[in-house]
């Protein structure tokens, strides 16, 4: 298959400390890859860090705060998992207006692993299809979502994946929808281009 050319893309990558250090690299490196600008967004200024599997993973750099960008600043935004870093991030009023801001916006979103639960606090999971790591399905099944337990789901610009070993899968069609731009919107119902 031919990679998809984002050199025109501009994706925020949304972290607080305690993301899962795959499901950070991995997605960052594809985008690179595939020509996209991509900005680490957190909390704070400085740098996050990074959990692998068990312990501290590594450090890397912020590039932007959360109350400094807006999600008209970008065209799409991946929200890697890891216990505490969604926790951290759905209880932050900002972080949560930003993301809101892509669904109201039809723009591609794609979370793995616990990152799906920061989509919860935005309203927009209701009636859409998605997956994530086992143990919040009955969250986001609470909240709306139809959950089913698969490598990646694809809704409308939305994508989900489980866990580490599904980022080939996720990496994949992150970087195809982000390539096809706006979908159609939700809330308005019309077609928006990208």
């Amino acid at each position: 298959m031919e990679p998809k050319n984002l050199q025109d893309k501009k994706v925020a990558v949304l972290v607080a400390d305690g993301f899962e250090e795959s499901e950070f690299t991995k997605p960052i490196e594809a985008l690179k890859a595939a020509g996209a600008t991509v900005e680490v967004i957190s909390l704070k200024k400085g740098s996050v860090k990074a959990w692998a599997h068990t312990d501290w993973g590594g450090e890397y750099p912020v590039d932007k705060t959360v109350d400094a960008v807006q999600s008209a600043d970008y065209d799409a935004l991946v929200l890697p998992g890891g216990v505490m870093n969604p926790d951290l991030l759905r209880v932050n009023k900002k972080a949560v207006e930003f993301v809101k801001g892509f669904a109201d916006e039809a723009k591609p979103i794609a979370a793995i692993c616990h990152g799906p639960w920061t989509l919860i606090e935005t309203g927009m999971v209701q009636g859409r299809k998605m997956t994530s790591y086992p143990s919040i399905k009955t969250d986001l099944v609470n909240a709306g979502a139809a959950w089913s337990d698969r490598e990646v789901v694809v809704d409308n610009g939305l994508v989900t994946s489980r866990r580490p070993d599904d980022l080939p899968a996720f990496c994949e069609k992150m970087i195809e929808e982000i390539a096809e731009g706006q979908h159609l919107s939700r809330s308005r119902g019309v077609h928006q281009l990208g």
